[in-house]
């Protein structure tokens, strides 16, 4: 049966143009080309990539965080409560108003304790300011190699001027050693990102990142053993041209390096949106979609690829939508400024989970000088709500 399954699931008319076979991309004559199996070293390689991520996290990313004078933010730790801990952890992080009362009482506490208790237990749960650097820094040093390497490896070639050139000759394309190590690497470092998903920073588009993950693995995977490598180390670079940006202006953020901060989250928001919603649809799309047809009737490969495009393509716009409304509320100077005057592109990233304030003595004050209204207290005007 697994014999059956493997050979429907490489049948040539899947992934290949009629009239072509896999023997037609077989090593001959001192040319080399794609296979399938070449892609199963990108796993050992992924765990690699782990450990090297580890190493430079620790000797690297945590003097550079001194360096740049990155400090934690003090938070108040939730007093030990067995009975709150038990709902925390079993039911709910983000008890209702009916909880709270119900817990009120179980516990001994007031409405207003119980609502801080959770608020600070749930800070304490969020991930440290050195965390996010030491990420940050990673995937920057990754993204910024990974796009000079990937420049490097197409910059010469004639398809990088003339998309027509892509699919010359397809698929009796033979691999340059650049190419099979720009896709190692890159196939490896987005297997690491998806083992490490779990234990990174967890943002509000943890399902959206998970999904471009496995498309991108998936998309990197196909295009290789189904020799589209030409469009894949096009479509490689492009992306990394404005990831190695982002990071860096999150690095920037977390020292409080407010105007660097601002000025790269404009570049890094141009840069994104004219490769991303220009370059890659209407002119690297067109290419895998259009240009095709000229020389073999469409197959399921085709499909298939262009398919997991138009996945990538959607989660695109889907950030370019938060990327412009943190711009327009930056430029409209609605952005709030955050500790120390950190750049507010990062601080309140619209995928970001948000760090709740903890006002606890502001709140004594006004429980002692105020009457209460539905277990909240009334704030005169010497007062801000700040939960």
């Amino acid at each position: 049966m697994f014999q059956t399954l493997y050979s429907y699931f490489w049948w040539e008319r899947l992934w290949l143009p009629a009239n072509l076979t896999w023997a037609d991309l077989e090593d001959r004559d001192g040319r080399v080309y794609a296979k399938a199996s070449d892609l199963y070293v990108t796993i050992p390689l992924a765990f690699l990539f782990l450990v090297v991520r580890h190493l430079f996290e620790t000797y690297v990313a945590t003097p550079l965080a001194g360096l740049l004078n990155v400090k934690e933010k003090i938070r108040l730790k939730a007093a030990p409560n067995a009975v709150l801990e038990k709902f925390y952890a079993a039911t709910t992080k983000h008890p209702k108003q009916a909880d709270v009362e119900m817990l009120s009482k179980k516990s001994g506490l007031s409405v207003r304790q119980v609502e801080r208790w959770f608020r600070r237990r749930r800070n304490q749960d969020r991930p440290s300011l050195l965390k996010k650097f030491r990420e940050a820094s990673w995937r920057f040093t990754f993204y910024l190699i990974a796009f000079i390497a990937g420049m490097a490896v197409i910059v010469d070639k004639p398809w990088f001027y003339d998309l027509r050139e892509v699919w010359k000759g397809y698929p009796i394309q033979s691999i340059l050693p650049s190419q099979y190590w720009y896709y190692m690497i890159e196939l490896s470092f987005y297997w690491s990102l998806l083992f490490s998903i779990a234990s990174d920073v967890k943002r509000k588009d943890f399902k959206e990142q998970i999904i471009h993950h496995v498309a991108t693995i998936i998309l990197i995977s196909f295009s290789w053993f189904a020799n589209y490598v030409r469009a894949g180390t096009l479509i490689m670079a492009l992306h990394d041209s404005s990831d190695y940006l982002l990071e860096s202006a999150k690095m920037f953020n977390y020292a409080g390096w407010r105007n660097t901060c601002n000025n790269i989250f404009i570049v890094f928001a141009a840069v994104f949106i004219v490769t991303r919603l220009v370059i890659l649809p209407f002119w690297i799309m067109h290419c895998t979609v259009v240009y095709p047809l000229d020389l073999y009737p469409a197959f399921f490969g085709y499909y298939f690829f262009n398919f997991m495009m138009g996945v990538l393509q959607m989660l695109h716009v889907f950030w370019a939508y938060l990327i412009i409304r943190m711009a327009q509320k930056f430029i409209t100077g609605k952005a709030r400024e955050g500790p120390a005057g950190w750049c507010w592109v990062v601080v309140e990233d619209e995928r970001s989970d948000r760090e709740e304030t903890d006002n606890s003595e502001e709140e004594d004050e006004v429980v002692k000088n105020g009457p209460l209204s539905n277990g909240h207290p009334v704030l005169n005007n010497n007062h801000r709500k700040n939960d």
